[in-house]
């Protein structure tokens, strides 16, 4: 649900920011006061293209910022919780940057979003209708998703789609394997090759970081012993040495520590120290001893090092990622000089996949064929509330239009006859088919509803289907337009009890709608120190009353007016 709703410098908006309430909310206004700009900054913040023009003339940036409430919107919770954007409070704050010039920014609870992740939570949240969306309704795909919405087929549809998914991959697989005997034998040639040429080398991980560590102590072995012997000399072996030296003070501060006890802790701690430098002293002659200036071995870890950077550029970028390819390589080949086998394997988990979807298919058939009817009879009862109620409404069923000959041949062979059975959406496709008189066939929609008729049938379908989704906010921009009287009074009813699942917005010039509203917000437009501005106010009663005179078409303000206003509401 939309709670808040801040714009900023959005077209004739300056500052915004609206409160929404749960249920039906309605905005109303004189044409032109920057109702339908509202709608479109609640696209924008859900990822719609936004233009720089956009923004409002002398600003240079602009900005959209929504919070929702997603308790109980399930299919939200896990996007948000799997994207890390997920809040203790099931809260969603949104906020869109925009810039004249250069790129905007995104914010989901406070942290850096793209278009990607608004775009997956708009479905989640937000069903905007605009004046001529519809012409969506037009589409036989939409008509699918209103009927697997109603039959609360989501969770099938998805196994449908990832059998399907899963079928495609294998026969590709397949097809793979199935490639002629030339082309076999060459992969096999190259294969031999590069796997040749990789375990020639006998390579180790992390081998290349130890010969450059050897390569840089035999360069500088000359230096590495010069080093030593002084440090060692410093420490060890010269008259001066700092441990013969230590050894005199560690003599002294125990004669002091015999008199005085307080000197005993400086005892224990030089005495550590002269173990610690006694140890370096140790390791100084050691490591001197044992470096070798091998001219004939720097060469052959240089040499080494070259053959590995040449293998790291043809096989991956580190030694670990050269074996990594050796491995796979090594798989493919073995694939290779099984293939009869290994395609015999293949074709039977095709087998496999393919009586997955046939069994998922047939279940969801079975489920839609189930609810068509159901589907039809709930239509058919509301086309009679808006004055449609002479019209005939029905499902009908068609063999989707399969061409897999660009998935290979493999699907084919294992389809044969049978390729129409396989989409990714299941079995069947389905159109809507629509009479608004009697004595007149059914036909597609796409020819025979008006303007009109798809807005009430758009309304009708959503509250038919609506209740079956999660809890989201559903927007209607103008669907009423072009009706009025009885029917506009039904619209209202509907969109009523749309809110009762759902919060519902709702842009209207219709008093027979606004009188059904939970929260009425009045958008005005003023002109003000040489500047346009857009005003939302949440009116109250009295506020209301004069909004429904005003919608009601009169210039008077008389009692009567009143009178009528009120009655209205009661009546809702």
């Amino acid at each position: 649900m939309l709670r808040f709703l801040n714009i900023a410098n959005l077209a004739v908006i300056d500052s915004l920011s609206v409160e929404f309430q749960a249920g039906l909310n309605v905005l109303s206004g004189e044409t032109g006061s920057g109702k339908s700009i509202i709608i479109d900054a609640l696209g924008i913040l859900l990822g719609d293209r936004f233009s720089p023009d956009m923004i409002r003339t002398g600003e240079t940036r602009a900005f959209v910022e929504g919070v929702f409430d997603y308790r109980g919107n399930d299919p939200l919770i896990a996007l948000l919780e799997e994207s890390g954007f997920a809040s203790e409070d099931k809260e969603i704050v949104i906020r869109r940057e925009m810039a004249a010039a250069g790129r905007g920014r995104i914010f989901v609870n406070d942290q850096i979003a793209t278009i990607g992740l608004l775009k997956a939570i708009q479905p989640h949240v937000l069903d905007i209708h605009g004046q001529g969306d519809q012409q969506s309704l037009l589409a036989p795909e939409a008509h699918l998703n209103l009927l697997d919405m109603f039959a609360g087929a989501a969770s099938l549809r998805q196994k449908v789609q990832a059998a399907y998914e899963a079928l495609l991959a294998k026969a590709k697989e397949l097809d793979q394997c199935r490639q002629d005997e030339a082309a076999r034998l060459q992969s096999l040639d190259m294969l031999d090759f590069q796997i040749k040429e990789i375990s020639a080398a006998s390579l180790s991980p992390n081998e290349d970081a130890e010969l450059e560590a050897e390569r840089r102590r035999l360069a500088n072995a000359e230096r590495l012993v010069t080093l030593c012997n002084e440090a060692y000399g410093y420490l060890y072996d010269d008259e001066a040495a700092v441990l013969t030296r230590l050894g005199v003070i560690l003599k002294r501060l125990q004669e002091l520590a015999d008199t005085d006890a307080s000197f005993s802790p400086h005892v224990e701690q030089l005495a550590s120290a002269k173990y610690a430098l006694d140890d370096v002293s140790y390791f100084l002659r050691e490591y001197a001893d044992n470096v070798q200036a091998s001219p004939e071995r720097l060469k052959y870890v240089e040499d080494r090092l070259i053959e590995i950077d040449r293998l790291k550029r043809k096989y991956g970028g580190s030694v670990e990622q050269v074996l990594a390819t050796l491995d796979k390589l090594s798989e493919r080949q073995e694939n290779l000089q099984n293939s009869e086998a290994h395609a015999k394997q293949l074709e039977q988990e095709c087998q496999t996949l393919w009586q997955a979807y046939e069994r998922d298919a047939d279940e969801l058939s079975k489920l839609r064929q189930s609810s068509a009817a159901k589907f039809e009879r709930a239509v058919a009862k509301e086309l009679g509330e808006v004055a449609l109620g002479m019209a005939r409404f029905s499902v009908r069923f068609s063999k989707p239009q399969v061409h897999l000959a660009s998935y290979g041949s493999s699907l084919e062979e294992l389809l044969g006859g049978k390729q129409e059975l396989l989409s990714r959406n299941g079995k069947e496709m389905v159109e809507f088919f629509f009479s608004a008189n009697p004595g007149e066939d059914q036909k597609s929609m796409r020819g025979v509803a008006s303007g009109g008729e798809l807005s009430r049938l758009m309304l009708i379908l959503k509250t038919v289907t609506a209740p079956k989704l999660f809890p989201r906010t559903l927007i209607f921009d103008e669907i009423d337009a072009g009706i009025g009287g009885k029917v506009a009074d039904a619209v209202g009813v509907r969109l009523k009890r749309l809110a009762k699942t759902n919060q519902v917005l709702c842009v209207t010039h219709q008093s027979q709608i606004a009188k059904f509203a939970d929260a009425h917000f009045l958008v005005t437009k003023e002109f003000t120190k040489q500047r346009t501005v857009t005003k939302v106010d949440h009116l109250d009663d009295d506020g209301r009353v004069e909004e429904l005179v005003r919608m009601l078409g009169g210039e008077d303000d008389s009692a009567a007016a009143k009178k009528h206003a009120r009655e209205l509401l009661k009546s809702r």
